[in-house]
């Protein structure tokens, strides 16, 4: 049975050619999504993925309509062949219930791992060249100007002992955990310390 996806980001796009596609190409059943791709939640893709069964074949107008990128569309074809469940696409050189088809997709997603893998490695050198220079990733230590000025005024307002913790907390519009943070900076006695 041939099943069709079809997807556009916004709503405010229109389905029509696709569906169009799809019916000429033969599918029983139609699965539509105004949906943007990046989105992890696409309900009409999970029931779609539910319902296909062994020699079923996903019909789709181009690849980037059923993964949020070649990494999740290697995931999904990956889990579809495991069914025994096809994909063609319409204006991509992929049908994976051909032996070219299949060979064309590892192709791809061989090249999609070569590309992590490299990714990967210029990280790791990146990283290695710039702890050589002295250089140390992630988060600068210490507070920002406008975090030291903050702790200026909590470190007054908590001396003063005029207002409780949370109130002073929620003057300065931070949790009880940063005035905290904020008062051990200025080097401030917290509490029973």
């Amino acid at each position: 049975m041939k099943i069709g996806y079809a997807r556009v980001s916004t709503k405010d796009q229109n389905l029509n050619l696709q569906l169009d596609a799809l019916q000429q190409a033969g599918c029983e059943k139609i699965f539509k999504e105004k949906m943007s791709g990046a989105s992890a939640d696409r309900p009409e893709l999970l029931k779609l993925l539910e319902h296909v069964r062994e020699g079923d074949v996903i019909v789709i107008w181009k690849l980037d309509r059923l993964g949020r990128s070649l990494k999740h569309l290697v995931e999904i074809v990956n889990d579809l062949m495991s069914k025994q469940v096809g994909l063609l696409s319409l204006n991509d050189p992929i049908d994976t219930t051909t032996p070219q088809g299949r060979l064309t997709f590892n192709i791809f997603a061989s090249l999609a791992e070569f590309e992590r893998e490299v990714i990967r490695e210029r990280t790791k050198a990146g990283l290695a060249a710039a702890r050589s220079r002295g250089r140390q990733g992630g988060r600068p230590k210490g507070l920002s100007e406008k975090a030291r000025q903050k702790a200026m005024i909590a470190e007054t307002l908590y001396k003063e002992q005029q207002l409780t913790v949370q109130q002073i907390a929620e003057q300065l519009h931070i949790s009880k955990t940063t005035l905290y943070t904020y008062l051990r900076s200025r080097g401030v006695k917290v509490g029973k310390e």
